[in-house]
């Protein structure tokens, strides 16, 4: 490498630290795995699958790193998602709804309801967080334990399953080779990074996880930033319900339930400081698919998933550990 060429390797690098070493560690992974597994990574049908399973997980993922982003945390994302495909299933194949509402679009109608629910539950924790002043970690351990029993209350633990196609294609289909749930995922992404960085609200969240103190001296209502961050947390859950029980054709309490840490590791492995004021969708975007990508490739070498599973908390505690350092420097 000519001098020419470190020199603006290296001013990348002071522009955007986070996204330089994400983007290297994701090109180290992807030759890796590819000399790794010859004719079976880097192919087609992998990153097809891939672009299938990361979709739910990216959604949950950024209903995690908003609020992170605003200095709290949102726990009950996954009690959330299973509530809400919950009520979405109960209503496509309850036999009252079919006989009644025989002229609606049920499956549109269950959608409808089951966002609006999401997006009431992430407005109650908002207003538990920011009125209240209840500690965001407890207040959404406190609805995620609510919303766990309510929904194994009302199912009795069972699955509910066989939903209609005009569902289930949703999270099996494709569009010119492109799965429907990957595009919907940058589709959410694309719009969530539109609003942290273009609107006055989604800048808020920035101000308010850095300073909630200085922020709200600056004139900014941070209760009804952390109300519509906490809302929007919400809605994004329902996004993913949608897609999960669109793809695996059916709806219970425990689905999903490991993402939750998951979420946490990819946030703050993104650049989202735990912390709050920091954090880009785009890296995001890069850590979610660095972490696809290796139990992808550990699944391919016939590895097992546990592996995956200790390696992302290895990941975990190493970024954590660099960023601590990186804050005591500054």
């Amino acid at each position: 490498m000519s001098l020419k060429s470190f020199g603006r390797v290296e001013a990348l690098y002071k522009k955007n630290p986070n996204s330089f070493v994400l983007i290297t560690i994701f090109f180290i992974t992807l030759a890796l795995f590819s000399v790794s597994l010859p004719g079976k990574f880097f192919t087609a049908s992998n990153f097809s699958s891939i672009a299938f399973q990361l979709p739910e997980l990216g959604i949950l993922t950024i209903a995690m790193a908003i609020t992170m982003l605003s200095g709290g945390i949102n726990l009950s994302i996954i009690a959330t998602a299973n509530f809400a495909g919950i009520i979405m299933a109960t209503i496509m194949k309850n036999q009252i709804f079919v006989e009644r509402l025989s002229g609606v679009n049920l499956v549109m109608l269950a959608i409808v309801i089951g966002l609006s629910t999401s997006a009431l539950i992430g407005f109650i924790n908002g207003i538990i967080v920011s009125y209240i002043g209840v500690s965001p970690m407890l207040a959404t351990l406190g609805t995620m334990t609510l919303l766990n029993g309510i929904s194994i209350l009302t199912t009795k633990g069972y699955v509910i399953s066989g939903l209609p196609d005009e569902m289930i294609v949703i999270g099996n289909s494709s569009i010119l080779g492109i799965p429907i749930p990957f595009i919907i995922f940058i589709i959410i992404a694309f719009v969530i990074n539109f609003w942290l960085r273009k609107t006055p609200s989604g800048l808020s969240n920035y101000l308010v996880g850095s300073n909630e103190n200085a922020a709200n001296y600056s004139g900014i209502n941070t209760k009804k930033v952390l109300l519509k961050t906490y809302t929007i947390s919400g809605l994004l859950s329902g996004i993913a319900a949608v897609i999960m029980i669109s793809r695996f054709n059916s709806a219970r309490a425990g689905y999903a339930e490991s993402y939750l840490l998951v979420t946490v590791l990819a946030s703050v492995f993104g650049g989202f400081n735990p912390n709050g004021g920091s954090g880009k969708i785009l890296n995001l975007i890069f850590s979610l698919f660095i972490l696809q990508m290796v139990a992808s490739g550990l699944n391919l070498l016939g590895l097992s998933s546990h592996l995956a599973g200790a390696l992302w908390g290895t990941i975990l505690i190493v970024v954590m550990l660099l960023q601590n350092t990186r804050e005591r420097k500054s």
